[in-house]
């Protein structure tokens, strides 16, 4: 790939991170203020987590109290916040990559706040799934209230995966800081 073509790349990448960060933030609260919404577009994959986690426990989600819905939404978003803080970061990364910056200490920190945001992700939604559908089912009657705590293969992969980041960043850095140190003897 020429640069030209990975500086285009990489900046098409850097905004479609920032769009994505956005419309997951988005798209949570859109599914907690209209269920209805959530229930079409199921079809397509998209909707609540939490629907299919404790299904047979909830009453419709249309009968919530608003500030039980405004809790949700705060719950269900937190995990959220560390996926759109990595995208940012990732974008971040991208734009980088745009300047020709590939092995610098920036890039190699951006990868790093990436990985940190997988991890963080991985281990906020283990936090606050239990707890999401503990709170939209306070409300049942004593004996249908539920706890559900889960450990997702694909929870133990992101963190796999953030882990390798990690380490793939520190080497990076390291790579960056003997390239800089080389330029000042020559």
């Amino acid at each position: 790939m020429t640069p030209i073509k990975m500086a285009q790349t990489s900046q098409k990448l850097a905004y479609f991170s920032l769009c994505l960060a956005l419309t997951i933030l988005l798209l949570n609260a859109a599914f907690w203020l209209f269920p209805t919404l959530a229930a079409s577009s199921q079809q397509a994959g998209l909707g609540l987590l939490l629907t299919t986690q404790a299904q047979a426990y909830l009453n419709p989600l249309t009968a919530l109290p608003m500030w039980q819905v405004a809790g949700a939404i705060v719950l269900s978003s937190i995990p959220l916040l560390a996926i759109s803080f990595g995208l940012y970061h990732l974008r971040a990364l991208f734009q980088t990559y745009a300047r020709g910056d590939y092995f610098s200490l920036s890039a190699a920190s951006h990868l790093g706040k990436v990985a940190h945001a997988a991890i963080g992700w991985a281990v906020l939604d283990f936090i606050c799934s239990p707890l999401l559908i503990l709170w939209v089912t306070m409300l049942n009657p004593v004996g249908q209230r539920v706890l559900s705590i889960s450990l997702t293969p694909a929870s133990l992969m992101l963190v796999f995966l953030g882990l390798s980041l990690s380490v793939i960043a520190h080497i990076l850095q390291q790579a960056s800081a003997l390239a800089t140190e080389n330029q000042q003897f020559v």
